[in-house]
């Protein structure tokens, strides 16, 4: 399962969260695609680990979204990551009778999420401070 929490603006109804059955390039490029209509004339920094579909030769990268690629190996800077730590508490000791269910319930608590929430667990200095510091080597 892949997923993605985008912010617009500071407001929390400008928070858009989607969840794909897969990782792949096709639903990557679908993200992409929808990111940049939300943006409009806007740029954008992404960050992404270099999973086979973020760094494929396939994927077009539209000019006002600039990837910032995170080191190999190394899930503890991704900001998505603590997020989806912090969402399986939530799940821990529920089970569901299908995947469809189980993703239901992931798109539940994505909803539930407020702006504070997000900003708490994904916003540590230090991990921007580490993968601007690798991507000038």
């Amino acid at each position: 399962m892949f997923g993605f929490m985008v912010q617009l603006s500071h407001s929390q109804d400008n928070i858009f969260t989607q969840v794909y059955p897969k990782l792949n390039g096709e639903y990557f490029q679908q993200f992409l695609d929808w990111y940049l209509v939300q943006l409009g004339e806007d740029y954008a920094i992404l960050q992404i680990d270099q999973a086979p579909a973020h760094i494929s030769g396939a994927i077009n990268w539209p000019e006002n979204i600039i990837p910032l690629l995170q080191p190999p190996h190394s899930p503890e800077l991704n900001p998505i990551e603590r997020l989806w730590q912090y969402l399986k508490k939530s799940l821990k000791n529920e089970l569901f009778s299908s995947l469809q269910d189980l993703r239901t319930r992931i798109q539940q608590l994505f909803e539930q999420l407020t702006f504070e929430q997000v900003i708490s667990i994904s916003s540590y200095n230090f991990i921007l401070e580490a993968l601007f510091y690798a991507a000038s080597y």
